[in-house]
């Protein structure tokens, strides 16, 4: 680029989108710039097809030296040409294969670099660069990795497995991995691409023109490289990008370590124009050749400290340089004796950042479409987000089980040093795709399950049989077992028994076992559980039209009932309960004409004043239920009573439940904080002086014990909470929701309920919730092989021991979260096992243990644990450590713990994995770069810093929400989804490319829907078309959209046709129904919508993702330091 640093001329560098095109970015200044279009990223793997590299600037070049080269004298130091504003990408390791033609551009002799000062031109992805001088220019400044690598394992990592074309037309492919030797005069060597794996999602737009280099050729030397890694691919990003050869690789002495896919962004300025100026140009250095770009040029300029932070999506005028990140560095460089004045730092730019969107995307594309089979060990599977087909060969589906590492430390010093958690989301009854075969049900009559003697682990496809089948050897604790002789099968000559593939325990991950009368509570079969629906009829709940609209619901929903597949009707018997100071009872005996009342109201004494014909069956008792469902709306509807009771109703059920010998669940809907004078009465506490203090914790806390109490005689009787709030003021949902959490229930929440805008999402949760699978009275225990234990677990359960997870309840959509520690050394040769066994009674009252296997690999090298990691994974993991941790210290230390635990991990990847280079790069490993992105969103969520409009109780709500979801709704919760609804395609099924998360990106002209997972946005720009409006509201005009709109209009026209199946789509892909709330551009509502702009800065103090990169940033290079 011009060393004189003059104004671009050519087009701005951003790409067009698939299905995107013109898509309006506003650009510095705040004005729009017509016709860029949004930035595209290529692929993980190297650009799509299609897209040229642009031209770089014609400015002075400066070669790129190879990995390795002539070796540096002893005694000179090894400069790294990389400032401190420089960006450096990793790779990710595959195994899934992601091949493309390696691309070397020839040099040309004669365009050896001239150093004048042109403006540099940035150029649209049209025609190829004109000559090999532009293509070694445009790629001077990466770091690339020696591609004599040898392919990668199959099976692993993010590949796709067909190759991708290189770009078109820029360069031939040729099959040289090595850079050719060239004298001084000659200029840059060739640069050679291999793209075999993705690149980092840096903006491909800018060309980084260097100094040329003098000195002695750099000769073409080899690298030894490490079996199984593919070259590292080109990307520009801000600033030179460099890939560095991965892990395992020995080094030229000058470079110590092995190196990991990284993807490092340099320096991270803050203050940088969106179009981006060059670097501050680095002095000509002469001497003896370089070894790999590592680090920035020698440290002359004084080291400043401290960063100041930009002002969220300013584009403003352009800042004066920023601590940390030098401008030019002084002294005198000499460009053909040209002065080059300093140039004006950069903001950091947000398209040449990690993108959340473009992981996704790539993810999508690489293993979208080939379905995952689970023979291997230690595979990692495709992310959440992409949607693929599970083939079971002997490891549990990830719909079951998602682990933070799929290759984990053989030593827990290994593990502590790099401080990532050891954890696994464990979704055991989670509900699989209609492509997918459920768990099959093994029947090993009367003796039961075949288990280990020693640990009791159950028969899996793991286990060793020996001595021609007579014994079994344990693979978890290595115990010795006789077959017992109804087993007894002959092995073939591998060794495996030749009933293998009949038996689904010795074959799959997954599978269930009916449990023998040993299994089950005081030796007897259990008897099928019950529903038990307690209705709220005080003042508030009649008023509003709850009381009627439940009862209207339960008349249809009852026959909805959860079932066994062949079963002609559910076996779940029902019964009812009204209540407000009082306890209303009702007998809906089949034999009677009308239902009868029965009002308990010594609510301090709570007992069931019938036992025959509480709990019914709903088919023969239809007429009786009907009756009262018609009645409970008219005798309640003159209620003056206001205050409830909350407790006893929880004490009435479950003493019902116990009374009918069964487990079940009660549907609590409650209105208001229970202030009647009854065991469990509460005070209103709330206090929003406690924010920010360290009495913070209390807010979360209950503030009673005796809903803890209450809670453990609930779980040992196998009853289920699930509860309905509706308030209009605090709650305490912190002390109501200890029950629902406690036994594995569910907690759902509508504030201010209003019939009109509330009813269809409180309806669609209440239908869910009724007819989704449920397992009751379980217990969980995971056991793993010798080596790690589980020693800490998260989610909604009770625990008496340290072992058991109790679980009155357990429904499709919960999670429970398991951590292990090291209690040995793991060897990478056995690697290590998980069993989760889950011991419930299904909902048709058979007794049944679900079993999930897992195996994972063991390593010695921190860079296998850095390439095997699963980001949603880790985040969902951190989220609930963070969740818990509130209740016991301050939120700030909370957060600060969060932060410095991350850039301890980033910090032990950069120390011990990624290659030498300059304090000035931010380094990150491939499948982490979107850890900081993401923990951004967690430390700025409504637990960890509310904003003023955030209510006590909703942060409660949340926390106990997200404290059991599982790692897709985490993903989304944190990171929403934002689509254009104006790229829309209404002729095809596929969805418009979805776009980041910053107002930045939004256009005045465009429609969007956000969803998080529990609501959905529609925002409408002010200068939205007119035909659009009308398409999708039916009105005439902008300023007619109604706010207060719950779903969109049924309207008769392709386009909304296409959004409503696009939001119903999304609503079905969600445990809970998504709120519809349309936002209007400069409209009040606008202020919670852009809350949900994770990139940008909150109004509650969270940092801007470009910030927070760069706080991350600080925090690594103090710890390396």
């Amino acid at each position: 680029m011009s060393v004189n640093q003059q104004a671009h001329t050519g087009l701005p560098y951003g790409q067009p989108q698939p299905g995107y095109q013109g898509y309006q970015q506003s650009s510095y200044g705040g004005q729009q710039m017509s016709g860029v279009h949004h930035s595209q990223y290529g692929a993980y793997n190297g650009p799509l097809p299609g897209y040229q590299q642009p031209a770089p600037s014609q400015g002075t070049l400066r070669a790129p030296p190879p990995t390795s080269g002539a070796p540096v004298p002893a005694g000179q130091p090894v400069y790294s040409q990389f400032g401190q504003g420089d960006v450096q990408n990793g790779i990710v390791t595959s195994a899934v294969q992601m091949q493309r033609p390696s691309a070397s551009q020839p040099f040309i002799p004669g365009t050896a670099p001239t150093p004048v000062s042109q403006p540099a031109t940035f150029q649209q992805y049209g025609p190829p660069p004109t000559s090999a001088q532009q293509l070694t220019n445009h790629m001077a400044g990466m770091q690339i990795g020696s591609s004599t690598l040898a392919p990668p394992p199959a099976g692993l990592g993010y590949g796709p497995p067909t190759s991708v074309p290189p770009a078109s037309g820029s360069f031939t492919a040729t099959g040289s991995g090595l850079y050719t030797s060239y004298s001084s005069s000659q200029g840059p060597p060739p640069v050679t691409m291999t793209h075999v794996l993705p690149p980092t999602s840096l903006s491909q737009g800018l060309s980084l023109a260097q100094p040329a280099f003098s000195g002695p050729p750099l000769s073409a030397q080899r690298l030894p490289q490490a079996p199984g890694f593919v070259p590292p691919p080109c990307s520009t990003g801000i600033g030179p990008s460099s890939y560095h050869p991965t892990t395992g690789a020995p080094r030229p002495s000058t470079m110590q370590g092995s190196q990991l896919p990284g993807h490092a962004l340099t320096g991270l300025p803050t203050s940088q124009p969106n179009h981006v100026s060059s670097p501050p140009p680095h002095p000509a250095i002469s001497g003896p050749a370089m070894t790999g770009l590592q680090g920035p040029p020698p440290p002359t300029h004084p080291s400043q400290s401290g960063y100041q932070m930009q002002q969220n999506g300013s584009f403003g005028q352009i800042r004066g340089p920023q601590p940390n990140y030098g401008g030019a560095y002084p002294g005198t460089s000499n460009y053909g004796s040209q002065p080059a004045p300093p140039p004006p730092p950069k903001r950091l730019d947000p398209d040449s950042i990690p993108s959340p969107i473009q992981v996704i995307e790539d993810d999508r594309n690489n293993r979208g479409s080939e379905p995952f089979i689970t023979g291997v060990r230690g595979q990692v599977p495709p992310l959440v987000t992409t949607n693929f087909l599970v083939k079971d060969q002997g490891n549990a589906n990830p719909r079951y089980i998602r682990c933070t590492s799929y290759n984990i430390p053989c030593t827990s010093d290994m593990a502590k040093q790099s401080q990532v958690p050891l954890a696994a989301v464990i979704k055991p009854l989670a509900a699989l795709p209609t492509d997918e075969a459920p768990p099959y049900l093994v029947d090993h009559g009367e003796p039961g399950p075949i288990r280990c003697n020693r640990c009791k682990a159950y028969m899996c496809p793991f286990m060793q049989f020996i001595e021609g089948g007579r014994r079994f050897q344990c693979c978890f604790c290595s115990c010795v077992t006789e077959v017992p002789p109804h087993y007894f099968q002959h092995l073939d000559h591998t060794g495996k028994r030749v009933d293998f593939y009949d038996r689904p325990e010795l074959s799959l991950g997954s599978y269930e076992f009916l449990a023998t009368v040993s299994y089950c509570k005081n030796n007897k079969f259990p008897n099928p559980p019950a529903f038990i629906f307690m209705i709220d009829v005080s003042y508030n709940a009649v008023k509003s039209g709850l009381v009627r609209l439940i009862c209207e619901e339960l008349k249809s929903l009852l026959d909805f009932l959860p079932r066994e597949g062949n079963m002609e009707e559910s076996a779940i018997r029902v019964g009812f309960v009204t209540y407000n100071k009082v306890l209303h009872f009702y007998n809906v005996k089949s034999s009677l004409a009308q239902p009868q009342m029965m009002v308990v109201s010594d609510v301090a004494d709570m007992f069931v004043p019938l036992l025959d014909g509480f709990l019914v069956n709903v088919n023969e008792s239809r007429t009786v239920i009907v009756s009262l469902l018609d009645q409970i709306p008219e005798m309640f509807a003159d209620t003056r009573e206001t205050e409830t009771v909350f407790a006893p109703v929880i004490q009435a059920g479950m003493e019902a439940l116990k009374a009918a010998e069964c487990a079940g669940k009660l549907f609590i809907f409650h209105t208001s904080l229970p202030i009647a004078e009854a065991p469990g009465k509460l005070k209103n506490r709330d206090d929003r002086k406690l924010i920010n203090t360290d009495k913070e914790k209390t807010l979360f806390q209950p503030q009673t014990s005796f809903y803890s109490n209450l809670a453990k005689d609930c779980v040992a009787q196998g009853c289920c909470v699930d509860l309905f709030l509706f308030p209009n003021q605090y709650l305490d949902v912190a002390t109501l929701g200890v029950v629902p959490y406690q036994t594995g229930g569910s907690i759902y929440k509508y504030a201010y309920f209003q019939l009109e805008t509330d009813q269809e999402r409180f309806l669609n949760d209440l239908r869910k919730d009724v007819q989704k699978e449920v397992g009751f009275d379980a217990v969980m225990r995971v056991r793993t092989s010798t080596g790690i234990r589980a020693t800490d677990f998260f989610g909604a359960f009770y625990m008496s021991n340290t072992t058991d997870v109790e679980l009155a309840g357990l429904d499709c959509d919960k999670t429970i979260t398991v951590e292990f520690r090291h209690d040995d050394k793991l060897s990478e040769d056995s690697g290590a096992l998980l069993q989760c066994a889950l011991l419930y009674t299904s909902c048709a009252g058979q007794r049944r243990l679900r079993i999930h296997n897992l195996s994972l690999n063991c390593c010695t090298q921190l860079a296998d644990l850095y390439r095997n990691c699963e980001t949603d994974t880790l985040i969902n993991c951190l989220a609930k450590f963070a969740y818990r941790g509130v209740l016991n210290n301050p939120v700030k230390t909370v957060r600060d713990t969060l932060i410095n635990q991350c850039a301890q991990i980033l910090a032990c990847y950069r120390k011990n994995c990624a290659s030498p280079s300059s304090a000035g790069q931010l380094i990150l490993p491939e499948c982490m770069k979107l850890l900081p992105v993401y923990l951004n969103c967690v430390l700025k969520s409504d637990v960890l810093q509310p904003g003023a409009e955030v209510t006590t109780d909703d942060r409660a709500y949340i926390r106990q929400l997200v404290s059991s979801m599982d790692v897709a709704e985490t993903n989304v919760f944190f990171y929403p989804r934002l689509l254009p609804l104006t790229k829309v395609d209404v002729d095809s099924d596929t969805l418009p490319a979805a776009i980041r998360n910053s107002e930045e990106r939004l256009s005045k002209g465009d429609l969007y829907l956000l969803e998080n997972g529990l609501n959905i946005f529609v925002w409408v720009g002010v200068n939205v078309q007119q035909g659009l409006i009308q398409n999708l509201f039916g009105v005439s005009s902008f300023n007619h959209i109604s706010s207060t709109l719950s779903t969109l209009p049924v309207l008769e026209n392709p386009f909304s046709k296409r959004v409503r199946s696009i939001i119903d789509m999304f609503q079905a892909q969600r445990s809970r129904y998504m709120k519809l709330i349309i936002v209007k551009q400069e409209d009040k509502l606008e202020m919670l919508f852009k809350h949900f702009l994770v990139e940008d800065k909150s109004m509650s103090g969270g940092a801007s993702y470009v910030d927070f990169l760069c706080h991350m940033h600080k925090e690594i290079r103090q710890l390396l330091s």
